[in-house]
């Protein structure tokens, strides 16, 4: 292997590592019993901070604008709360987040398919924290949609 195959293989990632060296790891969502592509398929990395990003503006937005009154220092603690009350909420009940439902995305239960309020609640509550979101797992969940039961799909 020349320096060439070996940056390339580092830079993309160890799933492409492993599938280079052999392993079959199959596609994200595959052992979760989910399609490859479509509708119910493992939602990409992009759509998902797209839909977080457009979801924190959104409530950026309300409190700069409704709560706070342009003071600027108090903005963000509002804006986080208003966060967790928005994620709690719209995917405690409908299953999606403005955001996500621009971004044409939804959350499900693993086993039951709607998202129960407490599940809403403890994935939201790990989401505020950050930390559970950035580690990932092989089939693209968040550590806050693994302890919750939960996956992110497209619709």
């Amino acid at each position: 292997m020349d320096n060439r195959q070996a940056v390339g293989s580092w830079l993309s990632g160890p799933r492409a590592a492993m599938e280079d060296a052999g392993a079959d790891l199959g596609y994200r969502g595959e052992r979760l019993g989910l399609p490859e592509h479509g509708p119910g398929s493992i939602a990409r990395p992009g759509r998902r901070l797209g839909a977080i990003a457009v979801d924190w503006c959104l409530c950026m937005l309300i409190a700069y604008g409704l709560i706070t009154h342009g003071y600027q220092q108090a903005t963000g603690n509002w804006a986080l709360l208003i966060f967790f009350v928005l994620g709690v909420l719209t995917v405690g009940t409908i299953g999606c987040t403005p955001g996500k439902r621009l971004f044409g995305l939804r959350v499900v239960a693993l086993r039951t398919g709607g998202v129960q309020p407490w599940r809403a609640l403890l994935r939201t509550v790990l989401l505020c924290i950050a930390v559970p979101a950035l580690i990932w797992d092989r089939d693209g969940r968040g550590l806050h949609d693994r302890l919750a039961g939960t996956v992110e799909v497209r619709i």
